[in-house]
């Protein structure tokens, strides 16, 4: 027999390297699949719940203003249909952030104005940090609307260290 295909038969030659680098690449492969799975993954949960942030803090911006906020007012604001409050709202409710009293409007619960705080401090930091890099206000204030439901705690932490050092 010869010498490499001895070594290949004990284990210890080429056909076991070729096994082995094959193996890595497909854990990386499989890492890097993982990996992107993760990513989506988290940009479909913030879509998700960007519906219920958006709603929420304008609601609360509402209540601030007017003392109240009623379907139709929402629907102008948001550019959206008065069905698509309502199904809004009805989501809303199941998920325990808001209540609606016939003819009086729809009122945040106590889980709903601490969302609507989170997402309000959110996106002050985003625009603050668009602003900061030269972003126009008005510029800063729209691109914010989609940038503020995608970014991690982890970001937001980076966006503030960033401000406070340039301050």
């Amino acid at each position: 027999m010869c010498k490499g295909l001895e070594r290949s038969q004990s284990g210890g030659g080429p056909a076991k390297r070729g096994k082995a680098v094959l193996d890595q690449a497909h854990d990386h492969k499989a890492s890097a699949e993982a990996t992107q799975a993760r990513r989506f993954g988290r940009a479909r949960i913030a879509r998700a719940a960007a519906l219920l942030e958006d709603y929420t803090e304008l609601i609360a911006d509402l209540l601030a203003e007017d003392g109240e906020a009623r379907p139709t007012d929402i629907a102008r604001r948001l550019g959206v249909s008065h069905v698509t409050v309502v199904k809004a709202i009805t989501r809303l409710k199941r998920e325990g952030l808001v209540t609606a009293r016939p003819y009086r409007g729809i009122f945040l619960t106590p889980e709903g104005q601490a969302l609507a705080a989170r997402v309000r401090r959110r996106h002050r930091l985003v625009v603050d940090l668009l602003v900061a890099v030269g972003v126009p206000q008005e510029d800063a204030e729209t691109d914010a609307e989609g940038i503020e439901h995608h970014v991690s705690p982890t970001t937001l932490q980076a966006f503030a260290a960033f401000l406070t050092r340039q301050a």
